[in-house]
């Protein structure tokens, strides 16, 4: 739902648990430790390239010690590899948990855990399909905006199931 689609379909308490769940983002600085998770990930990132081509360079010019260069070699590049997905999975995790902060936050703003909870039931059972929605701006949305797609796993969303943050809704009040 775009704003348009969320003030025609939302009453009042709807909206404003919505908006304080925003709001929380903010509060929380949830921006900020994004960008700093996103600078650790590439400096191991980084870290993992010089390794890999350190051991490339000492390689060429040691010819004594190739075995245990080999083997450096090959932890450098397993490293290269894994490492982007590790991050990743660890930025989605970092992502689904900062989504729960953010609905307590927004209850402590407003005091009434019921028009966030309406609101998500509403926006996560609308059948309308975004198509703007994209991989790279699903985060930006306050339920996942794919609604055909059944995900098996939860570990590469960038939100937690509504029925989880609904449950730890009604568990704060």
């Amino acid at each position: 739902m775009l704003l348009s689609g969320l003030l025609e379909k939302l009453n009042y308490y709807e909206l404003e648990g919505v908006v304080a769940h925003e709001l929380a983002h903010i509060k929380n600085y949830d921006i900020r430790l994004s960008a700093v998770i996103s600078v650790m990930v590439g400096f191991i990132v980084i870290l993992s390239d010089m390794f890999t081509r350190v051991s490339f360079r000492r390689n060429s010019r040691d010819n004594d010690s190739k075995s245990g260069n080999a083997i450096l070699m090959i932890i450098g590049l397993i490293f290269l590899i894994i490492s982007p997905l590790i991050s990743k999975i660890i930025q989605l995790a970092v992502s689904r948990r900062r989504e729960f902060l953010a609905d307590a936050t927004a209850i402590s703003f407003t005091r009434n855990p019921d028009g966030l909870i309406s609101a998500l039931k509403k926006i996560s059972s609308d059948t309308e399909e975004l198509e703007v929605a994209s991989n790279s701006n699903s985060h930006m949305y306050i339920v996942t905006p794919f609604k055909n797609k059944k995900q098996k796993s939860n570990l590469f969303s960038t939100h937690p199931g509504t029925a989880e943050r609904i449950k730890a809704l009604e568990n704060l009040k």
